[in-house]
């Protein structure tokens, strides 16, 4: 009787493991799903792949101009802001290019350097401009990243997804799809040696 009640709890527990680890395999196999439809069309349309150095030559600001928080925003969202420009030495040419804070700043305002995030507070904007304005005057030389094959004559400060970036997105469903193919086969494994000893 004993031995009949350990025999229902072990396939109670192998079964219940089994469905733990198709979960996991599960969730990751979406995760997976999620991360291609989402960060990697971002990842591989973005041509400024290759890293070199920038010296500043000018950082200017000009007029303020309007810009749409994003693209197919409303008018309400529009709002006027002190247009950032900064030219660099692109030391892997020698050109004299425009620099861009990430790529969507490229597409949100092709005029600007840099776009601030819609603030209610038009004093905190042009603050943080000329901040950013007098650090390029500051450190003028830093790391940034070109299109290697000159489809974009620009550079960009940072990435939005940049390859570290992306390998830390698949980090954790690469986890959860080894922890629950790991499981999975303890439980095989179990089920074929509590077959086997019932055979002997």
């Amino acid at each position: 009787m004993l031995g009949k009640k350990l025999v229902t709890a072990q396939k109670r527990g192998e079964t219940r493991a089994l469905c733990l680890g198709l979960g996991m395999v599960a969730c990751s196999m979406m995760m997976y799903f999620f991360i291609g439809i989402t960060i990697v069309p971002f990842y591989t349309k973005s041509v400024w792949t290759t890293e070199t150095v920038c010296k500043v030559l000018k950082a200017n600001i000009k007029d303020k101009v309007f810009c749409p928080n994003s693209e197919g925003s409303e008018d309400k969202e529009i709002f006027p802001y002190p247009c950032l420009q900064v030219w660099v030495n692109l030391t892997a040419s020698g050109q004299e290019v425009m620099l861009y804070q990430t790529e969507d700043t490229l597409e949100r305002n092709p005029k600007c350097s840099y776009v601030p995030d819609k603030l209610e507070n038009s004093k905190e904007v042009k603050a943080r401009i000329e901040t950013i304005a007098s650090n390029f005057k500051k450190y003028q030389t830093f790391p940034c990243y070109y299109d290697p094959g000159g489809t974009q004559t620009n550079v960009i400060l940072s990435r939005l997804y940049p390859s570290k970036g992306l390998l830390f997105a698949f980090l954790w469903p690469t986890l959860m799809f080894t922890g629950g193919c790991l499981i999975i086969v303890l439980v095989k494994i179990s089920q074929y040696i509590s077959v086997l000893s019932a055979w002997q």
